[in-house]
């Protein structure tokens, strides 16, 4: 860690440097945190205190929403403080929590996303044995595993992240601390361990997401045999919104991290990360709704 002591913080990206163009970034990222955490905490509430509601499904779905809460809030209020205060500063162990808790949430939010497919496959493909498989202790342990996963994935990307020497200045393109912005900072080839592990985790999550396609083919088989309409409709209800945000998260997380990184940030850059960092956590209360 000797060779980092030079950087004691980070540059983010700022969205414009006309003062009116920064009250109007912080005003719609303000609007679109407020409505996610909100909406989330609404979905917390409910759960918590209505009985009917103590499934397995939605006990997922509260996971899921505290997860989401904590995701949102790891970068945007840092980036909307910086536009209101008119600065791009982040310190050295801001960037640090901001790479770890970051990944925390991700991973263990796609695996609650795996978890919960498992779960709509077991109810509406074997509807008889869906109570013995997802009993209370299951469904507690599946939790657990998804948040320790989390822990264990974010403490190894950010210990290969922050051992890296950063010698190519301390400007990142991105709007918080985003790793493959910061590899590009790094020096020589110092940077590859984190690259075999990005590639390794795409692989890992790319399986991931074929098993949730896998049992969204099945659940769509089983949905199709249903004779009543309204069954149909309201299974359908049930299973499309999720399955939009695991490809909503696949697709642009993927881009982001697997795209050769360029020597100035994009606009296209800027939409991606918006799109698999603000989006999804907004959407689990609307799909809910």
């Amino acid at each position: 860690m000797s060779n980092q002591t030079t950087v004691t913080e980070f540059l983010l990206l700022g969205f414009s440097d006309v003062r009116e163009l920064q009250i109007l970034h912080f005003v719609v990222f303000l609007v679109l945190y407020l409505a996610c955490v909100v909406g989330n905490l609404l979905i917390v509430t409910a759960i918590a205190l209505d009985h009917h509601l103590h499934t397995p499904m939605y006990f997922f779905l509260m996971n899921m929403s505290i997860l989401d809460l904590g995701f949102i809030s790891v970068t945007l209020p840092k980036s909307m403080v910086n536009s209101l205060m008119n600065t791009r500063s982040i310190s050295y162990s801001g960037c640090v929590a901001q790479v770890f808790f970051f990944f925390f949430f991700v991973s263990a939010n796609f695996a609650l996303l795996t978890i919960m497919a498992y779960d709509r496959y077991v109810a509406i493909c074997q509807p008889l044995h869906y109570e013995m498989v997802m009993n209370r202790g299951a469904r507690a342990q599946m939790a657990a595993s998804a948040w320790i996963s989390g822990i264990i994935y974010s403490a190894l990307h950010t210990g290969n992240t922050f051992t890296i020497s950063f010698c190519g200045g301390n400007t990142v393109d991105q709007f918080f601390c985003e790793v493959p912005q910061l590899l590009k900072l790094a020096c020589s080839d110092s940077y590859l361990s984190e690259v075999g592990v990005i590639v390794f985790s795409v692989c890992l999550t790319f399986c991931c997401f074929v098993f949730i396609t896998m049992s969204y083919v099945q659940i769509f088989r089983a949905v199709l045999r249903i004779p009543s309409e309204q069954g149909r409709h309201k299974a359908f209800s049930t299973c499309l919104p999720h399955l939009t945000v695991v490809s909503l998260f696949f697709c642009t997380g993927s881009f982001a991290y697997l795209k050769p990184t360029s020597s100035s940030a994009s606009g296209l850059d800027l939409l991606v990360t918006v799109l698999y960092s603000v989006l999804p956590p907004m959407m689990n209360p609307t799909s809910t709704a």
